[in-house]
């Protein structure tokens, strides 16, 4: 059974860092690019960044290129997204996603002073 759980969400004042995590489970994590999509209410889940199986990154250069930083551990089965300089338009719920097929069930982040 394929699990993905996210951790580490929370409220951080404007400026601040946080790192969320995902748990993967029940396939070849080693195998699959894994992604961090966030979601507004009302708003289409919006792609964050991705990490391919041998390491290459994709960011949303948009918004998030330079303060967010997306990392694996395949030892650990484990997916990470260090953000910094956080901004209120951050706030969203989190989701990890495997190889745009398996899915999270979301953490949330809010950005407030």
């Amino acid at each position: 059974q394929v699990q993905l759980v996210e951790s580490g969400g929370g409220l951080v004042q404007p400026g601040g860092s946080l790192r969320l995590s995902c748990a993967a489970s029940g396939f070849t994590f080693s195998r699959y690019t894994m992604n961090w999509y966030r979601q507004t209410p009302g708003k289409d889940r919006g792609f964050v960044a991705g990490i391919s199986p041998s390491g290459s990154t994709a960011y949303d250069g948009n918004s998030v290129q330079g303060r967010f930083t997306i990392s694996r551990d395949n030892t650990k089965n484990t997916v990470y997204l260090q953000m910094n300089s956080l901004k209120p338009e951050d706030t969203a719920t989190y989701y990890c996603n495997a190889n745009a097929v398996y899915w999270g069930q979301g953490t949330q982040v809010t950005v407030s002073s």
